[in-house]
């Protein structure tokens, strides 16, 4: 394929309202700037820097728990800033929403969290707020002290988690979809009317863990249901993002990982009755940028004098619930039965040649694997590579803020234009018209549609607000 035949990149910065994310220990590095992560003005820079580049999103992480124990307990992550402190991501991107007008916000937020109406709610406030511009990324968290923190006695077996999102989404696509028609919102003040009761719904979920009455007390927003993310990598999670995402995220350690795992997503986007490619694929990499060869070396081996494996491995060992902590880093990881992440530790498996890995190499895998290295030129040939193996979009790693993205936008988005893969102007639009050309709205075959128009006999019975035979 000419690089003039190829699709643009979809291009997203991977981040978390957090001093340590993904590389630990690079929150030391002296141009670092994530320590300052409780200002906001360090993420308004941020924003208006990625929206002048044109940026497709910024994606924000999130946990509300903390890992599980390292070296016997929890005080050596926070003695690693190890996602510990951070904060509400919903409550940032509102301010983001204020100061930027084009770029998406992709925000995670567990079914653990938060029950579906007020999550509903939230996320059609934020996405009238911005224009539309808001992505939900959907996780049922994999971390014991999280479901500690919502009342549980400990964490959710794997499949009973998957359950629990399947209703979840149900429930929020019936207020997001269901509950107010087309043509609800009237805002006539001739009339005096401002909706009109016979096309609002109360949608009367009543599930295995959610009763819900409605309606939905937002009218709807210019997306309806936001934009939505997902990054299983188990077979249920796989089977869940090919039915519901719109994107989903790859921990991806070479290309074919990422070939066989977009093979399996577009069978899987079929069987769900889905087109193949309504899911985007992003793989999250991260760079080093040079002039040079010499130059991209020695700043890796500078990001790698303050690179912390040992809180790599607790990141790890606390998203499959393994305590890595105290044992040599040669010891084998064999067979690790889990109710957490199974996946990441499968992708990590999978990733290291030999098929028996240590725990050392697991680490290397998440610092190093996913990392290029190199002159704009070679990082954009590599990013061709990761493309026909199947990626749509990249979600960017970076070791230090704002210097990451700074790099890349300097250095290796000239190259992409110049090569027709990153776009130069925003299409108009939500975020969702930005990304696939089409309606603001989900298209008909995702699973949300069934409910449009599903709850008008609730409402059949409303004349102006008052039940029949109440008058």
């Amino acid at each position: 394929m000419s690089t003039t035949e190829r699709p643009r990149l979809l291009l997203s910065a991977f981040l978390m309202n957090t001093p340590s994310h993904i590389l630990g220990g690079q929150w030391r590095h002296p141009e670092a700037q994530q320590h300052r992560f409780n200002e906001l003005q360090l993420w308004v820079d941020l924003a208006r820097q990625l929206e002048d580049a044109k940026f497709d999103a910024m994606f924000f992480a999130d946990v509300v728990g903390l890992y599980g124990n390292h070296e016997g307990g929890w005080a050596s992550l926070v003695d690693k800033g190890l996602q510990i402190p951070s904060n509400d991501p919903l409550v940032l991107a509102s301010a983001l929403a204020a100061t930027t007008s084009q770029i998406g916000l992709a925000l995670t937020s567990s079914v653990l969290q938060s029950e579906p109406f007020q999550m509903a709610r939230q996320f059609s406030t934020l996405d009238h707020l911005s224009g539309g511009r808001v992505a939900w990324n959907i996780v049922t968290s994999v971390l014991e002290n999280a479901h500690r923190n919502f009342g549980a006695k400990g964490l959710a077996a794997h499949e009973d988690r998957y359950d629990w999102a399947d209703e979840y989404v149900s429930a929020v696509y019936k207020l997001w979809e269901g509950s107010w028609e087309d043509g609800a919102l009237l805002a006539d003040k001739a009339t005096g009317r401002f909706a009109d009761p016979a096309l609002i719904n109360k949608i009367h979920h009543e599930g295995t863990r959610y009763s819900i009455e409605g309606p939905h007390l937002s009218s709807p927003s210019p997306q309806r249901t936001p934009f939505l993310f997902q990054a299983g990598s188990s077979p249920r999670g796989k089977a869940f993002a090919a039915a519901h995402a719109e994107a989903t995220f790859l921990f991806a350690p070479h290309t074919d990982y990422v070939r066989q795992q977009a093979a399996a997503i577009r069978d899987l986007e079929a069987r769900a009755g889905r087109t193949p490619g309504d899911v985007k694929i992003f793989a999250g990499l991260s760079f080093v940028v040079g002039s040079t060869e010499e130059e991209a070396r020695r700043k890796e081996a500078e990001f790698d004098e303050y690179l912390d494996l040992e809180a790599i491995i607790a990141h790890i060992g606390g998203g499959i619930g393994v305590d890595f902590g105290g044992l040599d880093h040669d010891t084998p990881l064999g067979d690790v039965e889990t109710e957490g992440a199974r996946g990441v530790l499968e992708a990590a498996i999978a990733s290291v040649p030999g098929g028996k890995p240590t725990i050392g190499d697991l680490a290397r895998y998440r610092a190093k694997a996913q990392q290029i290295s190199g002159t704009p030129e070679q990082i954009a040939d590599e990013l061709e590579r990761w493309q026909d193996a199947g990626i749509n979009g990249v979600n960017i790693i970076n070791q230090v803020l704002p210097g990451s993205y700074t790099d890349f936008i300097a250095g290796v988005l000239p190259e992409l234009r110049s090569r027709g893969l990153a776009q130069t102007e925003y299409a108009p639009g939500t975020l969702r018209e930005k990304v696939f050309g089409r309606s603001a709205t989900l298209e008909d075959s995702h699973p949300a549609a069934s409910y449009r128009g599903a709850f008008r006999q609730h409402s059949a019975s409303v004349t102006r607000g008052v039940p029949v035979g109440a008058e």
